[in-house]
């Protein structure tokens, strides 16, 4: 690739920059909080701007008991397809998620008002639940079709597809977005680009393991604690020896840049029934995080085995283990390299600096693609990393000049695979 053609595709991103900004802006305004996860109206919202700018659009309603059994209320997935020449090459998706984590306390803007201000270091940054995870990324995907598609009419010679995939569940599992897609049988690309940051290609990332556990044994009266069998001492044996548990995932290291080891960490605790009164039922959920190089399966067995055998000691006591999500880590497959290699190529073009290859600690919607056997990287509009963003924080933000040289890189990636 030449300086040529990357001065085409930056004059291009350039004319429809004020564009991108505005349709960013439309679909921050739209809140998608998830919980509550009613995110319908922010898919027709989406399909609106992006008929408005001459694409078409499939819109596939998750059926409401599908939703619900995820925890949701209502989600649209949409669908552009994009064919350039005989459509002989590879079909290449794009995937951003438009639900968001509530936003909180601590704001000093509107968070659904996407304002855009000056910072003096960073120059115009706008402000917003899900700027820049991942709605950013609807624009960047948007506008690097859009700018491949003036250059085809003007002459740049592509053959194969580009699909965009609009999703609404990353929040709780991708189970109902990606997942669904793929499973329906409504798109089989050969390869996908998730929603990311500018600075690094993400090409690994944790699996997640969140079990319910429910301990139980008799109430009896407070005055008389021996009446009762206390499922809340039992549930402090059985916490103690899931914290004990860390030193040992600690010891595992896993290869990937980015990531150290697992981890595992009580988030929600409920129980009792009255101040007076020995409580009968404790219930708890664990996050579990495993590194790529864990199996999923046996490290649940494991932790079930932990639990289960330090609940075996205590007398009366009842356990109950509910598998309440299972994310699996994001690998490396053959053919991943050249979305990598592309992406850094471009990327440090644009960005005039060296864009690493990394894994992430966290869990993506990624992962559903490569579990369907498509090689997957995350790459998009953002900061070096999530913390400068404010993501699942106050004031989430994101430069404006990232998200115009992403769609720059993310157009010329796909330039190079579906050159002619």
């Amino acid at each position: 690739m030449t300086d040529s053609f990357h001065d085409a595709i930056a004059r291009e991103v350039d004319a429809d920059f004020a564009a991108a900004c505005a349709f960013l802006a439309e679909l921050v305004k739209v809140p998608t909080d998830n919980p509550p996860g009613d995110c319908a109206a922010h898919g027709a919202r989406a399909k609106s701007l992006l008929e408005r700018l001459g694409l078409e659009v499939e819109a596939h309603p998750v059926p409401e008991d599908e939703a619900r059994a995820v925890g949701m209320i209502s989600a649209t997935n949409l669908i552009v397809r994009q064919r350039f020449g005989g459509g002989d090459g590879p079909t290449i998706a794009l995937n951003a998620h438009g639900d968001v984590v509530p936003p909180g306390q601590g704001w000093t803007q509107d968070p659904y008002g996407a304002v855009v201000i000056d910072d003096p270091v960073h120059g115009a940054e706008m402000v917003g639940r899900g700027v820049a995870v991942s709605k950013s990324d609807f624009a960047t995907y948007t506008f690097a079709l859009l700018a491949l598609r003036k250059l085809a009419a003007a002459g740049l010679k592509l053959d194969g597809s580009i699909e965009l995939h609009f999703t609404y569940d990353e929040e709780v599992g991708g189970d109902i977005g990606p997942r669904w897609l793929l499973e329906q049988g409504l798109s089989k690309p050969d390869y996908a680009l998730s929603a990311g940051f500018s600075y690094a290609v993400t090409t690994a990332h944790n699996g997640c393991l969140h079990l319910e556990v429910t301990v139980r044994g008799k109430q009896g009266h407070a005055a008389m604690p021996e009446s009762g069998v206390d499922a809340l001492a039992a549930a402090t044996t059985i916490l103690s020896a899931l914290y004990a548990s860390r030193a040992e995932l600690a010891k595992r290291s896993s290869s990937t840049y980015g990531i150290n080891s697992p981890t595992l960490n009580v988030g929600l605790i409920e129980g009792g029934i009255n101040t007076n009164v020995v409580p009968d039922r404790v219930t708890f959920r664990i996050d579990r995080r495993m590194i790529p190089e864990e199996i999923p399966a046996q490290a649940e067995a494991e932790l079930r085995a932990l639990i289960e055998s330090t609940a075996a000691s205590l007398p009366g006591i009842r356990i109950e283990i509910r598998c309440v999500l299972l994310a699996l880590p994001l690998v490396k497959l053959p053919g991943a390299e050249r979305l990598t290699e592309s992406l850094q190529k471009h990327g440090e073009h644009y960005f005039g600096t060296a864009i690493a290859e990394h894994g992430v600690p966290l869990y993506t919607d990624a992962r559903h693609y490569t579990a369907a056997g498509i090689p997957t990287v995350l790459y998009g509009a953002g900061p070096r990393t999530l913390g400068e963003a404010n993501g699942h924080a106050a004031d989430e933000k994101l430069r404006l000049n990232d998200l115009r040289r992403a769609t720059a890189t993310v157009a010329s990636m796909l330039a190079e695979l579906l050159a002619a």
